[in-house]
């Protein structure tokens, strides 16, 4: 539905008040804030048609309206004048992040914590996933005579370690053994090709050395395990206690600590290219529906690979907060790709 340019005034005029004080917005108001040579009547006819289109409510009794789901849609998609971050805002955001190590999980815990403070809201992120990625690198570090930490690195960026105990001391010979199997059968294989069955197989092939090898293979199929999956990382959700917009800001909370949910939400609507919003009921859990997703993916050498998102009330202020996760997607997207190419 196309509305007037009047009517898309008043419209924008509202929800943009209502972001900024939370309080319903009068006819009065919106004159003072528009500047537009009409009466207040006919501003009050325009709230009217607006309400019965379905872009406003009318809380209790109060005079004022406020947006409606379908308010805010509209808006999003066709009113918004999107802000531009300031250029020392930027320049924060980079030092923020390239001071942090390169192991993506820490590059997002970091990039949560800025995105947490720069917006107010819960954050989540997602781990890089990629179905194309491949076993990049295995490493085997001795920690004594029968231990060892092993180290697999993903072309996608993921890194993943784990102790290894042996019933056999580890020598140069058994090490450079493992090298070699590593090198014919995983370099290059992607994790989900990594199986118990072709460990198996590997570990019949080797004959006497089996029995030393075994645990060092099982223990690079675990990590295999590891890399392909796609792990979830939640912060800032204290921040909705500062929302009066809930009813039951807890029991929000406790929904997001569920992991699985938001990785169903972010795998089943995963934006392309471009940030994705999800206001109110069009979120498919009912503990989200007083609540907006923005969402944006960020690539990894030039994959989309994982996701940033950002969770607040419905009255948040799309046309600041979209930017500001797009601008700290592509820092992330950068600084992993800088990584993985060193």
């Amino acid at each position: 539905m196309q509305l007037s340019e009047r009517k898309e005034k008043i419209l924008a005029a509202i929800v943009e008040r209502y972001i900024a004080t939370g309080e319903p917005v009068g006819s009065k108001t919106l004159l003072e804030y528009l500047h537009i040579p009409v009466s207040s009547a006919t501003v009050r006819n325009e709230m009217a048609e607006l309400s019965r289109l379905g872009f406003l409510e009318q809380p209790h009794t109060s005079a004022g309206r406020i947006p409606s789901q379908m308010g805010y849609r509209y808006y999003v998609d066709r009113l918004m004048n999107r802000f531009e971050l300031p250029f020392n805002e930027k320049r924060l955001i980079e030092a923020r992040l390239s001071s942090v190590g390169g192991e993506p999980q820490q590059i997002l815990e970091q990039a949560g914590q800025v995105l947490a403070e720069l917006t107010n809201c819960a954050v989540v992120s997602t781990t890089p996933s990629d179905d194309n990625a491949v076993i990049r690198r295995v490493e085997l570090v001795p920690l004594g005579t029968r231990t060892a930490m092993m180290v697999m690195l993903s072309s996608s960026g993921i890194l993943k370690s784990r102790v290894c105990r042996t019933d056999c001391d580890m020598t140069l010979e058994l090490i450079e053994t493992f090298y070699n199997i590593v090198s014919q059968h995983f370099i290059g294989k992607s994790a989900g090709e990594v199986s118990m069955p072709l460990i198996q197989t590997l570990a019949l092939s080797l004959g006497s050395k089996s029995l030393a090898m075994s645990p060092l293979l099982v223990t690079l199929s675990d990590l295999a395990q590891l890399t392909e999956q796609t792990q979830l990382i939640l912060q800032g959700q204290s921040n909705l206690l500062n929302y009066s917009d809930y009813s039951n800001a807890y029991e929000l909370m406790e929904f997001l600590r569920n992991s699985q949910p938001m990785k169903n939400l972010f795998t089943s609507n995963r934006p392309e290219g471009d940030a994705r919003v999800l206001i109110g009921k069009e979120n498919m859990y009912r503990e989200l529906q007083d609540s907006s997703v923005i969402f944006s993916p960020y690539s990894v050498s030039g994959r989309d690979s994982g996701t940033l998102g950002i969770i607040g009330p419905t009255r948040i202020d799309y046309a600041r907060l979209i930017p500001s996760l797009k601008y700290l997607t592509e820092i992330v997207g950068r600084i992993m790709s800088d990584t993985l190419e060193d």
